[in-house]
């Protein structure tokens, strides 16, 4: 006897929101997310293990939480499905630092901690719900509904200098600067150790790391070409560097994870340093307990230039490192060993 039909929503429900079955009895003894999953074909078996796992199925109205135990004969069963995430982002009256503007772009100052678009984990207060509030309801339609005007992203806790699209056609032009790479940009990057030599390149294919699917990794196959330049700015305890960095090419995590896999991870990186460095050794107590309790990345992009693909312009920005940064270049330059 095949499954019986979903039946209408109890009181207090919508179709939208809920899936109800009747199970019939020769569905009793089966795995219940087995048995849902086949009443249910729009949901997937790991779905519904989902829901079940997160309070969202009843059976005979109590909620269960075993997604292994046997379907019983005759109860009724109702998946509760929360509401689906709207496709495009509201806009939030988010204040950020705006560098320039003007009829096609805007370059800003992002702050550290602020996500650049919307995704699982971070659903509002993104740099794109800001902009949504500062550019108006035509922003909207620029590029990719859930990230509207974004040609390039800076990671959450890295701050600095990012250009954003406001016109569909800038948005087209952007793209091919970055693609092409022409322009600048420049980062500086607070590491453990002293590279050698002090100025160079460190070139590595770049793709997921197969061990850990939220980290990247130097890859000797299957990566992405990459190809960053740095130069020593300033040192100290022959332990820890100032590098400006300049990126040649622009993968995830490219800076971070290019000086990590050549023996300088970047001070505070909840990624990339895994361990107490060996540099650390060299550091007084209190400078080396204030540098390894830094709670983000030390990483800044503190300039950026292109030519304005409409006016022709020149372009070039900086913005100095937030005051975290540079309460730790403080901390660093006080008794000044180098």
């Amino acid at each position: 006897m095949p499954p019986s039909l979903p039946q209408p929503a109890a009181e207090g429900e919508t179709e939208t929101e809920s899936l109800t079955i009747l199970a019939p009895p020769d569905a009793a003894g089966q795995r219940v997310d087995r048995f849902l999953a086949a009443s249910f074909p729009a949901l997937s078996r790991a779905r519904i293990q989902a829901l079940i796992a997160a309070g969202a199925a009843r059976r005979g109205g109590a909620v269960f939480t075993d997604a292994a135990a046997p379907v019983r004969a005759g109860e009724r069963y109702t998946l509760a499905p929360p509401p689906a995430a709207a496709a495009r982002p509201a806009a939030q009256a988010i204040a950020f630092p705006v560098l320039f503007e003007d009829e096609d772009l805007l370059v800003l100052d992002k702050p550290a901690g602020l996500v650049v678009h919307p995704a699982p984990g971070n659903r509002d207060g993104t740099l794109v719900n800001a902009l949504l509030a500062h550019c108006g309801d035509d922003f909207a339609g620029i590029g990719d509904e859930k990230r509207p005007g974004i040609v390039h992203r800076l990671d959450k806790n890295t701050s600095g200098v990012m250009v954003v699209a406001k016109t569909a056609w800038m948005m087209a032009r952007l793209g091919e600067i970055f693609a092409t790479r022409r322009l600048e940009r420049t980062y500086l990057a607070l590491a453990w150790g002293l590279p050698s030599p002090a100025a160079g390149s460190i070139e590595g294919a770049i793709g997921r790391d197969p061990r850990d699917r939220k980290r990247m990794a130097v890859r000797a196959s299957g990566g992405k070409p990459a190809l960053t330049h740095y130069r020593l700015r300033e040192s100290w305890f022959g332990a820890v560097s100032l590098l400006e960095c300049r990126l040649a090419t622009g993968r995830t995590h490219q800076i971070r994870v290019h000086l990590s896999a050549n023996g300088h991870p970047l001070i505070g990186d909840p990624l990339y340093l895994r361990r107490m460095p060996a540099a650390a050794k060299a550091v007084p107590a209190a400078i080396k307990a204030r540098l390894l309790d830094f709670p983000r990345q030390a990483l800044h992009a503190a300039e950026l230039g292109f030519i304005h693909p409409r006016s022709g312009a020149k372009l070039a920005f900086s913005a100095p490192p937030p005051a975290d940064f540079q309460a730790l270049l403080g901390l660093l330059a006080g008794p000044r060993n180098s």
